[in-house]
């Protein structure tokens, strides 16, 4: 009877403990964008206008994580996951962190009490600051500037994807711009057409199809072939 007794409330006492636990998997950066980026930036490092309604959500991230007050620092981050749950949905002056000038700037943020959850706003909070933190900040700051460090035309070629089938001097799936250089060396117009266009059989012992770049504007197109030229 006393067995009994006890499994019975050990059921009661876990079943209490779940209650606050999000009854669904969210894809919390989905959530993030659909619920929070009419007003705030989402880039990082941010953009920023004269005319946005928000502050940066980078911004809002590091200040508040910086801004609670733990009894115990590792619980830090949960406290400030707590905090974006009650603030957000009952926003008021007193609460903030912000500071005079941001106050003036922007204001206390109107409550999404009936826009967003409780648990949406702990899985978004949860990816917040996971995501935006100094660490990730760093590596996204370091990674920019290795990127604007190279050449125009091999930016374009990254952000196109063009080293998925191509590389500098390596035959890959499609030709090295090498060997595309030397077969396009008097005849820009033609690599470019290639490039915008696509094309198919034009490279003996390459069977991939060159998809078409429609969608990359004529000054991109000078820049990389005037890129692979120069190689």
């Amino acid at each position: 009877m006393l067995l009994k007794l006890f499994l019975f409330t050990l059921i009661l006492l876990l079943s209490a403990c779940n209650e606050n636990k999000p009854t669904k998997k969210y894809n919390a950066k989905a959530l993030l964008q659909e619920k929070c980026s009419t007003c705030h930036n989402l880039e990082m490092p941010p953009l920023t206008s004269p005319d946005e309604k928000a502050p940066p959500i980078m911004a809002v991230s590091f200040h508040v994580h910086d801004f609670v007050k733990p009894s115990d620092e590792s619980q830090r981050t949960a406290k400030a996951i707590e905090f974006v749950v009650d603030y957000v949905r009952a926003p008021s002056l007193e609460k903030s962190f912000c500071d005079k000038e941001s106050l003036q700037r922007y204001g206390v943020m109107p409550s999404q009490k009936d826009n967003v959850t409780e648990d949406e706003l702990r899985a978004i909070a949860s990816y917040m600051f996971a995501y935006y933190n100094q660490n990730n900040f760093l590596q996204q700051m370091q990674s920019k500037a290795k990127l604007d460090a190279l050449p125009a035309g091999e930016r374009i070629a990254l952000e196109y994807k063009c080293f998925t089938c191509h590389r500098k001097e390596k035959d890959l799936v499609g030709p090295s711009f090498s060997s595309i250089r030397t077969k396009y060396l008097h005849s820009a117009d033609g690599m470019q057409k290639s490039i915008q266009s696509g094309s198919k059989g034009k490279w003996e012992g390459f069977s991939a199809t060159m998809p078409p770049f429609q969608q990359i504007s004529q000054e991109e197109l000078q820049t990389i072939s005037a890129w692979i030229l120069g190689i």
